[in-house]
């Protein structure tokens, strides 16, 4: 390798910051190119790296739950995106949220102050020469996504996706909602509206009447939602008590105010460290601004809610992954070029997190000459890259970590012990992959002997 070698990595989300992250820390000299703020999208805003647009939480932390399994292993790989997560932390019950101002900056800090980093804000309209992994995730520009389309020679797919408003915490009437966690687990972390019947029938009524920001031409054309994220009023239109079965349900909770379980609950939980912000879970929505004044501040306990941000819904660019990638992220026409985020199809802020650590580690082993890594696919890292690269029959949908993308346990058993055996499994399988290819072995947090 000459001195003069360099990997470039296209987008500074939460994969290219973990990619080059990865890549500098294996003494690899990194290019790091983010066009915010010389060119915006639809969703950001601010300069910041591994800015999260949609919600503040990385989902569950629980150690035999999927998504805390796949912490577990990024952590044991040695993830900056995990490290500045739990740095950041704010209380989310059994789930890891961040303060979101304060995450992004500390990403930014790290990366920015790498010494094999160098960090250039400027559009990449094209693919560049040399060793390359793009991670400009579900926004990427249309120039740079035609030139992507082109060079595979496959199609992009797209998808609608939305984020959910934030409310100041003062504005939220506190002898109407009440701090709680579903049961008792945390330490009161949410805030929590509850409704009854009557109230839960006149919010629904008004939420799929209200008005939406029509589509463009070309996004009507392709109106399709990604199921984990629907609009609330798509939800709602799904069936009258759909919200009360999904978002809204009240299981686990009870109204201080009566002592018996609400018919319906929205919760909010904090967005920023100084717990000033609360983000309305599961009320991603596209319906126009003055609407969402008007139709949330039904809810009890939000009729006087100062809205920080409001909702929105934007267009998301992925590719057809099992068509044009392999295992190891690799794009199959070109050896030099990786994709990494969710721009590959890795669903939710850890998914994309772990695709840009491996295209990280797989680029710089490439550039060294060294062999490529692909994953026990008993791990959740190796399980999810597997179900992204693997070719189907089926037409190729983004997706979350779970425990079905796991090859099964041979004995029959409930699913607590389970998710247990799964997690002891796959944690046990990443830590001796690792050892035997000459991998660093990183400490995790939070034990599964802690739930027994």
């Amino acid at each position: 390798m000459s001195e003069e070698a360099i990997i470039t990595v296209v987008g500074a989300g939460l994969a290219g910051s973990e990619a080059a992250w990865q890549i500098a820390c294996r003494g690899v000299r990194v290019r790091l190119y983010e066009m915010r703020p010389v060119v915006m999208t639809p969703a950001h805003r601010t300069d910041k790296f591994a800015e999260l647009v949609c919600s503040n939480s990385l989902g569950s932390d629980l150690p035999d739950r999927a998504l805390g399994l796949l912490k577990r292993e990024l952590e044991m790989l040695g993830s900056l995106i995990i490290r500045c997560a739990r740095e950041t932390a704010v209380p989310a019950g059994g789930a890891l949220a961040v303060g979101r101002e304060e995450f992004a900056a500390r990403v930014t800090e790290a990366v920015k102050s790498h010494p094999l980093i160098e960090v250039v804000r400027q559009e990449v309209q094209d693919i560049p020469a040399g060793v390359v992994i793009i991670a400009t995730g579900p926004l990427t520009s249309d120039a740079l996504a035609d030139r992507i389309a082109e060079t595979l020679g496959g199609e992009h797919l797209s998808f609608f996706d939305a984020m959910a408003p934030i409310v100041a915490a003062d504005s939220i009437d506190m002898t109407v909602a009440f701090a709680a966690s579903r049961y008792g687990r945390g330490d009161d972390d949410y805030i929590n509206c509850p409704m009854t019947k009557e109230e839960y029938d006149r919010f629904v009524e008004a939420l799929v009447s209200a008005e939406t920001i029509p589509l463009r031409d070309f996004e009507a054309a392709d109106r399709r939602f990604f199921e984990a994220c629907l609009p609330v009023e798509e939800i709602a239109r799904r069936g009258h008590d759909a919200l009360a079965f999904g978002p809204l349900r009240p299981v686990g909770l009870k109204d201080p105010r009566t002592g018996r379980r609400p018919y319906a609950v929205v919760q909010l939980r904090q967005d920023d460290l100084a717990g000033t912000l609360y983000n309305m879970v599961g009320f991603q929505t596209n319906l126009r601004w003055p609407e969402q004044e008007r139709v949330f501040r039904m809810i009890p306990g939000l009729e006087r809610a100062r809205f920080v941000r409001y909702g929105q819904m934007h267009r998301n660019t992925f590719l057809n992954a099992p068509r044009v990638l392999k295992p190891t992220l690799q794009s199959r026409v070109r050896d030099s070029l990786f994709f990494a985020g969710q721009i590959t199809g890795t669903e939710g802020y850890v998914g994309s997190t772990a695709s840009g650590l491996v295209a990280g580690i797989n680029a710089a082993r490439f550039l060294r000459g060294e062999p490529l890594l692909i994953f026990p696919p008993e791990t959740m890292v190796g399980a999810l890259l597997r179900y992204i690269t693997t070719p189907s029959e089926q037409e190729f949908q983004p997706m979350k970590a779970n425990f079905g993308l796991l090859p099964p346990l041979d004995a029959p058993m409930g699913k607590r012990l389970r998710y247990r055996e799964y997690a002891e499994r796959a944690l046990a399988a990443m830590r001796a992959y690792l050892e035997a290819h000459g991998e660093e072995v990183h400490a995790t947090s939070g034990s599964l002997q802690e739930r027994q």
